[in-house]
């Protein structure tokens, strides 16, 4: 029997924070800003993974170009 991996598109707030090491309030400003993209599905949110790869790839960027 083989075992998928299958890679979330889409996750709630408590698996962007472990995946980006985020806290809540700082992922809630990135969604309400638009920096991030979210979508609501009924009273659930949940955080486009692409889009919060995207934002820490910026700002690790911005890092860089600070310590040069």
């Amino acid at each position: 029997m083989s075992t998928t991996n299958v890679k979330q598109e889409w996750l709630t707030y408590r698996d962007a924070q472990t995946l980006s090491r985020l806290g809540r309030t700082t992922l809630w400003k990135l969604v309400s800003t638009g920096e991030i993209k979210a979508a609501r599905v009924g009273r659930a949110v949940r955080i486009e993974r692409e889009s919060l790869t995207a934002y820490m790839k910026r700002s690790t960027e911005g890092l860089s170009a600070e310590t040069k």
